[in-house]
């Protein structure tokens, strides 16, 4: 028989709180209960959301209010202010003095054209001149002899006349003393009458021949004055064979080889006025009826912005680009360069104390009509209407207030849904 353990057992005391597993199971209990309470508002986010989107995928931007200039940005080129390119003004064979990249003065010589048909057709215009100018002679000495002529016959009849009027004094005394018949009265009465007819003709006639003359005269100056034109056009064709600089600068580029036949009216060289400088731009042509000459306007050159203004926009509208000038308003900054590329930014309205975000694709995804705005963790589609917008900013005229916080990224990944969650 196996004795009993009771000699071998000892009474324990059972310990007063909770034991070690008790409170590990307690603690697990608070933490399952404490991450229930914290995950109840994002079930409760996840059960209002329609799509769920992670933040990373987007950008945000806030509504503020202030100052919106309402702009336009594009690409430029610096061009000289004066470019002008010089024509062979003939046909001939060009001999340049200059190569491209020269620095010039004005007046220098850059280039010549030797035209031989040019310098005889000259010669030829000034030797026409002085035999128009011979017969101008000529017809002046005429024109005095034949109204010498005139004049002398006029006067000859003149005296007639009076030597007619005399006789016919005697004649009619006589007459009336009885002394001189009748038909001897008539026959003085009759010379008379065309001593009278005599002298009125040869002065009317004096007068018509003074007047032939006179337009005869004028008609050969008319022709020398024509002539002396043609001359002087002449000459001036000649002096432009010689190529001269119109201002101090530089050969920007020539377009013909040294002892090259030209026809007329080629472009021989490109000369450019390096003192005062110019851009030209190109914008989308929905921005031509707001661009006018005096907008202003920023070029940034070297990463500093430089005031302008537009002097200059082309009417004609080309691949939905109209081009316009900019000069700049102020000192020219230093270092520029024919065709170097800068950016360029109009300004076209500045609107005072309005209600604007930032711009970005959301504007065209949701036709400037719609946007998110983000309350406690997710994106709300809200109505909304967009005025004026700039490169950077948007103003927006109703549906949003001042301190939103929206998504300005695109927004068609969200593809119309109501709410979408934000995962952060």
């Amino acid at each position: 028989m196996i004795p009993g353990t009771q000699a071998m057992d000892k009474a324990v005391e059972r310990p007063k709180g909770l034991t070690r597993l008790q409170l590990v199971l307690l603690a697990i209990g608070g933490v399952l209960v404490l991450a229930i309470a914290i995950s109840i508002p994002a079930l409760l986010r996840w059960s209002r959301a329609d799509r769920a989107v992670d933040a990373a995928r987007l950008n945000f931007g806030v509504v503020k209010r202030g100052d919106l200039d309402r702009d336009v940005s594009g690409q430029g080129r610096v061009v000289a202010a004066l470019h002008p390119t010089l024509f062979a003004p003939v046909a001939g064979i060009v001999s340049l003095s200059v190569k491209a990249g020269t620095e010039v003065k004005k007046g220098q010589l850059l280039a010549r054209v030797d035209s031989p048909e040019l310098r005889s057709r000259l010669v030829q215009e000034r030797s026409t001149l002085q035999a128009l100018q011979s017969d101008l002679g000529r017809q002046e000495i005429a024109a005095r002899q034949g109204a010498q002529r005139a004049k002398q016959t006029a006067d000859t009849l003149a005296m007639r006349l009076a030597a007619a009027e005399r006789a016919m004094t005697r004649a009619q005394e006589l007459s009336q003393q009885g002394l001189l018949n009748r038909v001897d009265f008539e026959r003085a009465k009759d010379d008379l009458e065309l001593a009278r007819l005599e002298a009125e003709n040869a002065r009317q006639t004096a007068q018509f021949e003074r007047e032939s003359l006179t337009f005869e005269v004028q008609n050969r100056r008319l022709q020398v004055a024509r002539q002396q034109s043609v001359v002087l056009e002449t000459e001036r064709q000649v002096q432009l064979l010689e190529m001269a600089a119109p201002f101090d600068g530089m050969v920007a580029n020539v377009d013909v080889q040294d002892r090259d036949a030209v026809p007329a009216n080629a472009p021989v060289m490109t000369v450019v006025n390096l003192s005062q400088f110019e851009v030209e731009f190109d914008v989308a042509e929905n921005y031509a009826s707001d661009l006018l000459p005096g907008t202003p306007a920023e070029i940034q050159y070297e990463g500093k912005p430089y005031p302008g203004k537009v002097t200059a926009v082309s009417p004609e509208i080309r691949d939905s680009q109209v081009r316009g000038t900019v000069v700049f308003d102020g000192p020219t900054p230093a270092g520029l360069r024919q065709s170097q590329r800068v950016s360029v930014r109009l300004l076209l309205e500045r609107k005072a104390n309005v209600l604007k975000a930032p711009r970005g694709p959301f504007v065209e995804s949701g036709g400037g009509r719609t946007a998110y705005v983000i309350e406690d963790g997710i994106a709300t589609k809200r109505e909304i209407q967009v005025g004026s917008m700039s490169v950077s900013e948007v103003e927006v005229v109703r549906g949003l207030s001042e301190g939103d916080q929206i998504v300005v990224s695109d927004t068609s990944q969200f593809e119309g849904a109501r709410t979408v969650l934000i995962r952060y």
